[in-house]
């Protein structure tokens, strides 16, 4: 290499630096290059799950295209003659047989299947996880009600999504829960058989519902979801990121790092990490093994099936509501219609209206870029803990067979117990979360009032025991020392003890004099 190239003085940087000056005359993009550099951001940990997500649904996408290059979404029947001999001569259709040549002839296709399936589980689990993050922090408030119910949309896709991924192998298992809502499906009053035939296309099962339900997973709800997290991330991108409440966060400034070099940094660990865990887990721990449930036949449904964790709470609703079909007019309302259509929908729509429930019930119409702790919002926290302890009780019911089987108990009995629960834990778990939210505040309030607790005990002259406890002083306008108001950060609880004896408490100056006379 010549000096002049290697030099900082030389030819090619002085032609560099005339291109991007031209460039920067023409079009000026050194100022809205310098404002996303020095974007910030918030530090908060809590804050990772939303990026978690993100990155599982890149490792989806990647390995979803691999996938269909080798899978045929065909539902025609065929004599099985592969590879795995414990199915050779059985029938089956294309799309199960293509299914078994990917996880055992194309090279590496188990490890993509897997892959594939452990990151759409993660990617539905941090979604969940971040959402439950704005809910119990307030992030939803205004100007963010949108970004929630894009969130909340979100998530109900993944939903949507994973259970079409997981149906198309036409397998055993996966024909159950096809089967399933099949019937959620015709339990619809009036419209329902219309909207089966539309789907299917004829009785269950039909011969084409895999291949429709092949380009819905792999164009149509894919496409959208893209499109939602580009609208999601340009809402948080323009809008003032929230933070939690501190010395120097405020409603009209973010504390944190700046997308150059720290963030991005972080934010790229946190990608390769995402990654490294999925391919971890999709070459060492098995999932859906479909060789060993067979081709889907429809009259034939395994003991003991299961859905993915995110499906559970629709199983288990099945399996708990008691018989309450009846006839509205010549239509009748099968009782499947209640645990498989009404109990969803309503959960999802209060999902989405939550924020403006809230927020009418509150009277509360101002802008709020400072979170809130649980704590401070004992209904809300009381009400997601009741949510998520009513999600809990029908995802255990959904396997109260296989729970039978386990500890012999019959299963009758495990689903009342599980009636029982639905209607009491939620209940509990609300009382019990709002008292415990208000026992914290008053613990914060008192650690502000009298100081923070040593854990040192001492004996006073008149034979008293007191323990000495660490004021907390602020400084006001005037230098005076003054006991600092709670508002809504998190009060220290590290007790410095040489801190103790340098400031004293009235209540540790007279317990010091006490035992000093």
């Amino acid at each position: 290499m010549k000096p002049s190239q290697s030099r900082p003085g030389g030819l090619p940087l002085r032609a560099a630096e005339k291109a991007a000056a031209a460039a920067d005359e023409r079009y000026h993009p050194a100022s809205n290059v310098r404002k996303i550099v020095n974007k910030v951001f918030p530090d908060h940990f809590s804050f990772l799950f939303g990026e978690i997500a993100l990155y599982s649904f890149v490792v989806l996408l990647l390995s979803g295209v691999y996938l269909a290059l080798w899978f045929d979404p065909s539902m025609a029947d065929i004599t099985y003659h592969g590879v795995y001999t414990d199915l050779d001569n059985v029938d089956m259709s294309r799309a199960y047989a293509s299914t078994l040549d990917i996880s055992f002839v194309v090279r590496g296709g188990l490890f993509v299947r897997q892959v594939h399936h452990w990151a759409a589980l993660l990617f539905l689990a941090a979604i969940t996880i971040h959402m439950l993050r704005i809910f119990f922090t307030g992030a939803f408030r205004k100007p963010r009600e949108l970004n929630w119910v894009i969130g909340a949309s979100l998530l109900m896709l993944g939903i949507f999504e994973g259970f079409l991924g997981y149906s198309l192998g036409d397998d055993s298992l996966s024909g159950t829960g096809l089967r399933i809502a099949d019937g959620i499906v015709l339990s619809i009053p009036v419209i329902g058989s219309w909207l089966q035939w539309l789907v299917f296309g004829s009785e269950y099962p039909g011969s084409i519902i895999i291949s429709r339900m092949f380009s819905t997973h792999v164009v149509v709800v894919p496409g959208i979801i893209l499109a939602l997290i580009a609208v999601h991330l340009a809402f948080v991108w323009f809008q003032k990121h929230t933070q939690f409440p501190g010395r120097r966060q405020t409603e009209r400034n973010v504390v944190g790092s700046r997308l150059a070099p720290v963030f991005s940094m972080h934010s790229m660990s946190l990608a390769l990490s995402v990654i490294g865990v999925t391919c971890l887990l999709g070459g060492l721990v098995q999932i859906n093994p479909i060789w060993n449930y067979g081709p889907n036949e429809p009259a034939i449904v395994q003991a003991g099936s299961q859905p993915d964790w995110y499906m559970a709470f629709v199983e288990g609703a099945l399996r708990l509501w008691p018989p309450t079909s009846f006839t509205l007019g010549p239509y009748l309302v099968p009782t499947v219609f209640w645990p498989g259509v009404v109990i969803p929908a309503g959960m999802v729509l209060t999902l989405m209206a939550y924020p403006f429930l809230e927020r009418w019930l509150a009277k509360d119409h101002r802008h709020h870029n400072l979170l809130q702790r649980p704590r401070d919002n004992p209904g809300r926290t009381a009400v997601g803990m009741m949510a998520l302890v009513y999600f809990a009780v029908l995802v255990i019911a959904a396997g109260d067979d296989v729970i039978a089987y386990w500890i012999n108990v019959p299963i009758e009995e495990l689903v009342w117990i599980g009636r029982t629960g639905v209607l009491v834990l939620p209940s509990a778990a609300f009382l019990i979360t709002y008292r415990i939210c208000l026992r914290l505040q008053t613990a914060d309030r008192m650690a502000l009032e009298r100081g923070l607790a040593t854990g040192v005990i001492v004996r006073t002259a008149g034979g008293d025991y007191l323990e000495l406890r660490q004021p907390l002083r602020v400084v006001d306008e005037r230098g005076n020392a003054v006991a600092p108001g709670y508002q809504g950060a998190t009060v220290p609880r590290k007790v410095d003890l040489a801190a103790l004896a340098a400031t004293p408490t009235r209540q540790n100056e007279e317990t010091r004099r006490s035992t000093s006379d």
